[in-house]
């Protein structure tokens, strides 16, 4: 049975359409990736999965049972690590997590032992008692964490966990995520980082305008919409483009750069390099960032 499952789910906003109509489901034991520009109804998506913002139609289960009418039950097994700063300044470190953690009627040795073992596994213990605003960025956001899993939740849900941290920051998050994955912990991620999505997830998700435009394994998505092999052109000129046209290459004109999707080592990539890169040509995999923007285009959203 699996962990999340969303039927034909609906939200609007008055008359605007926030998420409309998308089937999917979440395996125990799956890190799952939700992608999507800003607008395109992620953050809306998931905050129906833990009974913040209600259904508008349609049927969203978590658990097997319905949000709509076992909220309460569903919110008692499943963390939520949201993407802003929901730390109690006033407290300290521990005094967060054994706060957090009678929320969930934890017995108060239970709750101790716990947030040692979280202290530990994030690296936390030396600064068990320094006020959260004395925090680092990446040192709140791994205790924000740590809050979310001090309840023993069978789900974990993180939006944007890693926005704002610096590249060391990331990764040490990365890391503590990956061990959590090898234990069985059943994620769902938003990101906008598409190499954090491509790293971590076994599965991903994308969405635009509040619907599923794809849905697979990363290097499955990788090779249907854009290809092992990238090569990256600056000023094309017009041979070139006959090229490209003559042979239908997959390619993206952006005017001043060319980017052609290949397999590597194959045919097409060998002849790029033999006719047409005299000038600036870069030599790439092709990545998740790729089928990203493919698929929901490179102009600028408000």
């Amino acid at each position: 049975m699996n962990v999340i499952e969303a039927r034909d789910v609906v939200k609007r906003y008055g008359e605007f359409v926030a998420v409309d109509g998308i089937n999917f489901g979440v395996a125990g034991g799956e890190f799952f990736g939700l992608l999507g520009p800003n607008g395109a109804g992620k953050t809306s998506a998931i905050r129906m999965m833990y009974g913040f913002s209600p259904v508008t139609s349609g049927r969203m289960k978590v658990f097997g049972m319905d949000i709509e009418t076992d909220w309460r039950e569903i919110r008692t097994r499943l963390g939520v690590c949201q993407q802003e700063n929901t730390l109690d300044p006033d407290l300290t470190v521990e005094q967060n997590l054994l706060l957090y953690a009678r929320y969930f009627e934890k017995e108060q040795t239970r709750a101790r032992e716990r947030a040692e073992e979280l202290l530990a596994f994030f690296a936390l213990t030396h600064k068990r008692n320094a006020q959260v605003i004395e925090l680092s960025g990446g040192l709140a956001r791994r205790l924000q964490l740590a809050r979310a899993l001090v309840s023993d939740p069978e789900l974990l849900i993180l939006d944007e966990p890693t926005t704002g941290l610096d590249p060391q920051s990331r990764h040490q998050l990365w890391d503590r995520l990956a061990e959590l994955k090898k234990r069985g912990l059943t994620m769902l991620l938003t990101t906008h980082y598409m190499d954090e999505a491509e790293s971590l997830c076994d599965r991903l998700l994308i969405m635009d305008h509040g619907r599923i435009i794809a849905e697979g394994r990363p290097r499955d998505l990788i090779a249907e919409h854009a290809a092992e092999s990238v090569i990256e052109i600056e000023a094309p000129d017009a041979a070139l483009k006959d090229y490209i046209r003559e042979h239908q290459v997959k390619h993206d004109d952006l005017g001043e750069r060319i980017i052609i999707y290949a397999q590597a080592n194959g045919t097409l990539e060998s002849e790029v390099r033999a006719r047409f890169c005299s000038a600036a040509c870069l030599f790439r995999a092709g990545n998740l960032e790729d089928v990203f923007l493919r698929l929901t285009g490179r102009e600028l959203r408000e």
